[in-house]
């Protein structure tokens, strides 16, 4: 029984050898011929933008927090309108691993993955990217989505007046 399972071990192998070095190779000429990703391909990191043109990040620095190897950094500011926006927001794509981490943790929908995957330089620092760099025109995977007008926060309403919302309590009225 023994005998049979190792000429069997070590017959397969040899067979799985043989039938692939028959196979034609499948070759693409890089340059010039450009392999088409998967639909669920994860390479570049965008930033995009909501249906009325203005950035989706809020700076909650969620996505730093989530990323493994800390490539992610940004500062947070806020407008007159009261609405929070990244002064500044960075990736250093030579430190990046690609995980799709910081898309999955962002609430905005503001960090998309896009199929680009051609961003190799010689210099490393030529791979950090600012946020003038990530901002692409449109909503990316979802066009109609807005964060603000979702939360109802920011739109010219106060808190606890949105359609879905109720009014908020007075928490004076919980003392004794």
């Amino acid at each position: 029984m023994h005998l049979w399972r190792n000429i069997k071990g070590t017959l397969e192998p040899f067979a799985v050898t043989l039938r692939n070095m028959l196979r034609k190779p499948v070759t693409i000429q890089y340059p010039e011929e450009k392999r088409i990703p998967y639909e669920r391909y994860r390479a570049r990191i965008v930033l995009t933008r909501d249906p009325d043109g203005g950035e989706r990040c809020v700076a909650c620095h969620l996505c730093s927090a989530a990323c493994p190897v800390d490539c992610i950094s940004m500062q947070a500011a806020e407008d007159k309108n009261g609405r929070r926006y990244a002064t500044w927001f960075r990736i250093n794509f030579a430190r990046c691993i690609f995980c799709g981490l910081c898309a999955e943790a962002c609430p905005t929908l503001a960090i998309q993955m896009s199929a680009d995957y051609e961003i190799c330089k010689r210099d490393p620092l030529s791979l950090v990217f600012e946020k003038e760099d990530l901002l692409i025109a449109d909503g990316g995977k979802d066009n109609s989505y807005n964060f603000y007008r979702q939360a109802g926060i920011g739109v010219g309403q106060p808190r606890g007046e949105g359609p879905e919302e109720e009014p908020m309590e007075d928490v004076r009225s919980n003392l004794p």
